[in-house]
């Protein structure tokens, strides 16, 4: 059956490629948004019903169903918009491998160098991640708390519904990419890293997206589409998410896509093409039904909408395209954000993101006061100035961390003189900030590396102080800003904010087109060594930083390594599944290895655990045991239902009798831990 389910996989895509050539206009970038769009939306509304249907594990239902949601919305489509000239894909790839030829051949012998390392990079990255999500198991803390733990829960229930998990995550996270993770779990035979591949294809969306939109504001220059889309499949950050099952790399790609089809709209002026609109309408639906830290982005994405729709020529024009716009969005958010979890949310604790406990630890709740917010959020946005000037993926070497420490001692200086104390004051900090991060922190979540604060950043400021005079670059210059200031303001301090971050490189990576669209800024102009040297030397860096990323990144290792903390880690091609797994908190590893060996397969588990306890990795190697979780997040403790076979539970939450097997912790390792295991115990229920 597993043949036939993959057949089906391959036919859809084929299918949902086919009807996009109807929609989108003659171009491989909008093609290839277009199908991503159309795909995520017809999976995540099947999702919807088939949860509603208790259908939510039945593959065969699945597999025809989805046919069915992307014929109505393709239709849809295709009647609101202007009937395209159908095309096929394959002739226009082989037109565009030509064109792109042709412009390698046509570039100076700079250009060429510059782009020759960019290009092999990217290569040599994209094989090794694409390996990396086929053959290792997924292990972010996030994912075995909540994310896939709640997939696997639904999987087993037949139904999205609200039950009550352990961790608050599972519960309060919108459903809509637990619909794609699903479908792409059983249509490959119950692969498990088939959960990873909504995120690795966001990956590549977001690249295209990129190079489309600076096609559209650069007017059809391959030279600055081609740097800008290759820069930012390198920032380190967004690089390192295209392995994961991390939730942000995803709502960057929906982000994309709603910013190409905002910019599309634009360029097609005086001509006016709905599509563009009621597309980005789609995406904006899609989007904020992802994740509640879209909210983040909106002041950013209506200044973008600003540029790109509402500025026009009479006020009857605004009009017209407002509407429509707006029309678009309310559809988007019916069909794609209300039914992911946030009216259930507001059902059950009161509020659309979730309990207030969650709420007080997460949010802006934390600051009190809104002086305090203001004072404290100030220090976030210069926190997190401070972070990006980081030589991210290069300081993952002893060498590299020394020459990033000496580089930093300016800024350290500063900071001690301007009194800031961004280290002292903690009371709006998850942990508190260091200008000298630990590893864990920065080689799991990096920011944009030296493209960012050698590049990017200055290119902004010589835009915003008027030195380089570009209209679309002003106004996502002020995009970028808005959500810099939304992500500090918005929650406490988090060393591991970089991964949101790579939502606002969206806004700043465009640019790195100023490098060959603007006469002041252009490496193309003769005589400009040093301006050609820099950014030369930054491009190296940049690609050398992108490397050590991916080669020294602890959480998913291509090959053995030493780290400069002292912990030495296996290949993750070569690890034990648990130790993999239990990599973010080593300390459970020796108790989840002797559950993982006492306990059969096929097992019922009872789980008395807490809030940060994985739970993921106890499903076992083929993901076949069934979780039933007694001690859901507020509720407190729930009786042991009759058809558990075993009991695994924390001393915390249970007191231990006789008969019962400690599993323990590994308490040596405590100290190294952010948040150290339980002292835990399996208790047998049923006689053999």
């Amino acid at each position: 059956m597993t043949l036939i389910y993959l057949l089906a996989l391959a036919l859809f895509l084929g299918y949902i490629s086919r009807l996009s050539t109807r929609i989108s206009r003659r171009s491989l970038t909008e093609w290839w948004l277009t199908t991503f769009l159309l795909g995520a939306g017809s999976v995540i509304l099947t999702g919807f019903i088939l949860s509603a249907l208790y259908l939510t594990a039945n593959t065969l239902v699945w597999a025809v169903a989805v046919f069915g949601t992307a014929t109505l919305i393709g239709f849809i489509l295709r009647w609101l918009t202007p009937n395209p000239e159908p095309f096929s894909v394959f002739s226009l790839i082989e037109e565009r491998w030509h064109t792109g030829r042709q412009w390698f051949g046509g570039l100076s012998g700079y250009s060429r160098f510059l782009f020759s390392v960019l290009f092999v990079t990217l290569a040599v990255l994209a094989v090794t991640n694409l390996l990396l999500v086929l053959f290792t198991v997924p292990n972010e803390w996030d994912s075995m708390t909540g994310h896939l733990n709640r997939v696997m829960q639904y999987i087993q229930r037949g139904t999205m519904r609200h039950f009550g998990g352990t961790n608050w995550n599972i519960d309060t996270y919108p459903k809509s990419v637990c619909t794609l993770q699903i479908y792409s779990f059983l249509m490959t035979g119950h692969f498990e890293n088939g959960f990873k591949f909504i995120h690795h294809l966001s990956y590549w969306t977001a690249i295209v997206a990129v190079f489309g939109i600076v096609q559209r504001i650069g007017q059809n220059r391959l030279s600055a589409s081609f740097f800008c889309a290759l820069a930012f499949a390198l920032l380190p950050d967004f690089l390192m998410q295209s392995i994961t099952t991390e939730t942000d790399i995803v709502l960057t790609a929906y982000l994309s896509v709603l910013l190409y089809m905002l910019f599309s709209y634009k360029s097609n002026q005086p001509k006016t093409d709905n599509r563009y609109l009621y597309l980005a309408g789609m995406a904006f639906g899609i989007a904020f039904g992802h994740k509640i830290t879209f909210a983040l982005l909106l002041p950013s994405v209506f200044m973008v909408m600003i540029y790109t729709v509402f500025l026009s020529s009479s006020w009857g024009v605004t009009f017209q395209r407002t509407w429509r716009l707006g029309a678009a969005i309310i559809v988007g958010v019916c069909l794609w954000m209300l039914p992911t979890g946030y009216l259930k949310n507001i059902e059950v604790f009161g509020h659309p993101i979730g309990p207030p406990t969650a709420l007080k630890h997460q949010s802006v709740e934390r600051a009190g006061t809104l002086r305090n917010l203001f004072e404290q959020g100030s220090r976030n946005v210069i926190r997190y100035g401070y972070d990006h000037v980081n030589l991210d993926g290069i300081r993952n070497l002893t060498l590299g961390a020394e020459l990033n420490h000496a580089m930093r001692q300016p800024l350290v200086v500063l900071e001690d003189k301007l009194h800031m104390r961004l280290d002292e004051e903690t009371d709006f900090s998850i942990q508190p900030f260091a200008f000298d991060r630990k590893f864990v922190f920065y080689n799991a979540n990096p920011y944009w590396g030296i493209f960012g604060f050698g590049l990017i950043f200055p290119l902004l400021i010589l835009v915003l102080i008027g030195y380089v005079r570009s209209t679309p670059h002003t106004f996502l210059g002020i995009a970028l800003l808005l959500h810099f200031a939304a992500l500090s303001y918005s929650a406490p301090y988090d060393p591991f904010k970089g991964r949101y971050f790579i939502e606002t490189s969206l806004f700043g990576v465009p640019f790195l087109a100023l490098l060959f669209l603007h006469a002041r800024t252009s490496v193309d102009v003769p005589d400009r060594v040093v301006w050609k040297g820099y950014v030369g030397l930054v491009t190296v860096l940049g690609c050398i930083s992108a490397i050590l990323c991916i080669f020294l990144n602890t959480r998913a290792l291509p090959f053995a390594w030493k780290a400069p903390d002292g912990r030495s880690f296996s290949s993750a091609f070569e690890a034990d599944r648990i130790k993999q797994m239990t990599l973010g908190r080593p300390d459970t590893y020796i108790p989840y290895k002797r559950f993982d060996e006492l306990v059969p397969e096929q097992a019922t588990v009872a789980l008395a655990t807490i809030n940060d306890d994985y739970e993921y990795p106890l499903y076992g190697p083929h993901l076949s045991r069934r979780l039933i979780a007694i001690n859901p997040f507020e509720q407190g403790l729930k009786p042991i239902p009759k058809n558990a076979d075993y009991l695994f539970f924390d001393k915390s939450v249970i007191r231990p009798q006789p008969g019962d097997i400690r599993l323990g912790t590994d308490t040596t390792l405590r100290a190294a831990v952010i948040v150290p295991g339980e002292d835990y115990y399996l208790r047998k229920l049923k006689k053999d």
